[in-house]
């Protein structure tokens, strides 16, 4: 899968840690390169939550290793005869300096022609405190201040990572059980899509979401909410669709976002970005950005794109 690289050791502690790739003589023929995936994220936003859910999956999962051991660690797993087939590894700000380091273990990978996914949890700060609270636990980064300080400083350090990861998954809202059900619909699959995107309708009144990787904005369209034979329906509803399609721009509107999409989807896809979330807003997330939402979704499953729906505030109100 790769040509051969020389073995660069360096010295941790005394000690010797290979951070090269095998040379072909060592892996043999038949040895595959293992998948890996990295989870990192905010603590307290759920990894060890999505680390369980992809062991209980048939992963081999490792908590909390320090960045420079996972090219060895998947080194070894080349060398199992198919047995590690799957890595994830759990990656935070408890390694302390060893998170310095993820950044060149990410380059490693790359240079073995790794195929690696980096999955971020997310939270807002209310629902981290809460639960920090709710544990009676201190944060790791906070020290002799407050919790809010640990939040402040982790953000600070992940910004980078998150920026960079694949897969970003917000638990602001999500309990134990919806957060297993977004790691198994992304990864219990026997096949992995060139491209997965969830389309999800919100109201600007209550927040932008914040996984969102694509912001639209659709209050250019006259609101349904002041039609009143419109106002107890929804953008699911034909009569609603009509409405919000009829107006002038909604289908120009369509049309070049769509292509936009496509555009980005095949950039995507060269990047080897495999996640993304197209955030359709209006006010209250209610007519006009469910009913772009669908149309939306659906031209992307036309493209290709693996695609859910997500109507994040319909029935809010």
């Amino acid at each position: 899968m790769s040509t051969p690289r020389e073995t660069q050791e360096t010295e941790r502690d005394g000690a010797q840690v290979s951070t090269g790739t095998m040379r072909e003589s060592d892996q043999g023929e038949s040895a595959a390169i293992p998948e890996l995936v990295i989870i990192s994220g905010m603590s307290g936003a759920g990894r060890s939550t999505a680390a369980k859910c992809l062991e209980d999956l048939g992963w081999f999962v490792v908590d909390n290793i320090p960045p420079e051991l996972i090219p060895p660690m998947v080194e070894l797993g080349a060398r199992s005869q198919g047995n590690v087939a799957r890595i994830a590894v759990v990656v935070d700000v408890r390694g302390r300096r060893f998170f310095d380091n993820l950044k060149e273990s990410l380059a490693t990978l790359d240079g073995q022609n790794v195929r690696r996914r980096v999955v971020f949890l997310e939270s807002s700060d209310e629902a981290l405190v809460r639960r920090f609270e709710s544990v009676r636990r201190p944060h790791p980064l906070q020290g002799d201040g407050r919790i809010v300080d640990g939040i402040v400083a982790e953000r600070d350090l992940l910004r980078e990572l998150r920026g960079d990861s694949d897969l970003v998954i917000d638990t602001s809202s999500l309990n134990v059980h919806e957060l297993r059900a977004k790691m198994d619909a992304q990864f219990a699959g026997e096949e992995v899509p060139e491209l997965r995107a969830t389309v999800m309708s919100f109201g600007f009144k209550y927040g932008l979401p914040v996984d969102a990787d694509m912001v639209i904005d659709c209050r250019f369209i006259p609101n349904p909410h002041w039609v009143p034979e419109l106002r107890p329906f929804t953008g699911l509803n034909e009569e609603v669709s009509n409405y919000v399609f009829s107006q002038p721009g909604s289908k120009e509107f369509l049309d070049g976002y769509a292509e936009l999409l496509r555009l980005v989807a095949e950039g995507y896809r060269r990047e080897g970005k495999r996640y993304v979330t197209i955030a359709v807003g209006c006010t209250g997330g209610k007519h006009r950005s469910v009913a772009m939402s669908e149309k939306l979704g659906r031209r992307l499953v036309s493209e290709g794109v693996e695609t859910v729906i997500v109507h994040r505030d319909m029935g809010r109100e």
